[in-house]
């Protein structure tokens, strides 16, 4: 469940910032602020990669998201393992289907400076993280987000974006690892079921947690 778990604090960021939609001239940090006022829903499938301090691949996965700001989320793993995160909005649930078991958090205590918390919560971003315009590379305007909590679990996040929205984002961790995201299918701000961010434990499996 330690992979899950620190898939689950990204998840929050990543699921929601491929959903912007930008101005051909704005800036990256103004990208950023716009999504914030503009997208309050989501849903997208995912292709996800963790790169070694080498840059080798040693995880591959894919699957679906879902997201409604501020702070509910629903990130299925469906390659290669079947996996289920959801956010409430008050707990965040970590399901394992192949362990047969479910770690349940307080979100507040899960989250903190992670980023999810990026994106996942209120627009008062820049009380959490250090945000930095880091200039055009390529075809793509870049930001960087530092959390200011030195507890935090990771060093940064990195975010490319183009005309059409976010086109890549890398979180960077202690462990000299690296991980990317990809988004396809995107939809913004689609009308999404109230349940689909609830989450009841499955007869027979063992909950873990608050």
């Amino acid at each position: 469940m330690k992979n899950l778990f620190r898939t689950l604090l990204l998840s929050g960021c990543m699921a929601m910032a491929g959903l912007l939609s930008l101005p051909a001239d704005a800036s990256s940090l103004d990208s950023l602020k716009t999504f914030l006022s503009e997208v309050k829903s989501g849903k997208a499938h995912f292709r996800q990669l963790v790169l070694d301090q080498k840059m080798t691949t040693v995880q591959e996965s894919s699957g679906t998201m879902l997201f409604s700001r501020p702070g509910k989320f629903r990130w299925v793993y469906e390659k290669p393992y079947e996996q289920l995160i959801v956010g409430d909005g008050v707990k965040l649930w970590m399901y394992d289907v192949d362990l047969k078991q479910v770690v349940v958090k307080q979100m507040d205590r899960a989250i903190g400076s992670s980023p999810a918390a990026l994106l996942a919560g209120s627009n008062e971003i820049e009380l959490h993280f250090d945000l930095k315009d880091l200039g055009r590379r390529g075809s793509l305007d870049w930001l960087e987000a530092t959390p200011k909590d030195k507890e935090s679990s990771f060093e940064s996040v990195r975010m490319g974006f183009s005309t059409k929205g976010l086109d890549v984002m890398e979180l960077r961790d202690h462990f000299s690892q690296t991980t990317v995201i990809r988004f396809s299918d995107i939809e913004r701000n689609p009308k999404i079921p109230p349940g689909a961010f609830t989450f009841a434990p499955p007869k027979g499996v063992d909950v873990i947690g608050d």
